[in-house]
């Protein structure tokens, strides 16, 4: 039997993806801000350990900048730019040199060649395309009925680039937190025990969006599958 979208018990799949997307944010929030108040014994600045991590590793070309907004830290692989929020710039917080140290990690795996970095790069461009015209075109196709089951399969096929896309982020985002953890205690900015232990919530806390944000596309896209199915079946 078909369900209209609008009246779609289908929707019951996203509930567990949901309350994870949000105990996700309120954790990685309260995470961050506790960590954030805990200086590092060592002193220095979010921006500081990037720079000493990216020119122990070779990675002299690569800028330490940074950008504005809250948790807002990343690396930009096309133009070699580490971005730290000022708050993670110019802290010295336990949050501050995880999240710094993790944004190196990234960078790192850019000039190694990270496989699955390379594998999200390369996807990238049709995940994007994809999540955006993918429900348009499902649900154009699911008001047209048998007629539109080319469409429907169309919009399943790019939201799976979309899918993989998310799965394939988290080996990349485990990856560099691994490393960010192992470069914050081999350099002794952390102290084992207490420093490092709290680092790893903030980047453990960090890693559970992730985690949401796939179970929430993986669930979606088996949410098309089913409504695909109730449509051919009508």
């Amino acid at each position: 039997m078909f369900f209209p979208f609008y009246f779609d018990p289908t929707y019951i799949l996203l509930i567990p993806a949901i309350i994870l997307a949000v105990y996700a944010q309120i954790k990685v929030q309260s995470t961050f801000d506790r960590y954030s108040r805990v200086r590092a014994g060592s002193g220095v600045t979010g921006a500081q350990v990037a720079r000493h991590l990216l020119d122990k590793n070779n990675l002299t070309d690569v800028v330490v900048e940074i950008t504005p907004g809250r948790l807002s830290d990343h690396y930009d692989p096309r133009t070699k730019k580490l971005r730290l929020s000022a708050e993670n710039y110019h802290g010295t917080s336990l949050a501050a040199l995880g999240v710094a140290a993790h944004e190196t990690g990234h960078a790192i795996q850019h000039a190694q060649e990270y496989i699955p970095l390379n594998i999200r790069h390369a996807i990238f461009p049709v995940a994007s395309f994809g999540s955006s015209l993918a429900f348009p075109l499902f649900f154009i196709g699911l008001l047209f009925g048998r007629g539109g089951i080319f469409l429907m399969d169309l919009g399943i096929l790019l939201f799976t680039f979309a899918v993989l896309f998310q799965v394939v982020t988290l080996p990349v985002e485990f990856n560099a937190s691994g490393r960010a953890l192992r470069m914050l205690e081999s350099e002794g900015y952390l102290m084992r025990g207490g420093e490092i232990a709290g680092a790893r919530k903030v980047l453990s806390a960090a890693a559970l969006t992730y985690l949401a944000a796939t179970a929430m596309a993986l669930l979606q896209l088996l949410r098309l599958v089913l409504l695909r199915g109730y449509r051919s079946n009508d």
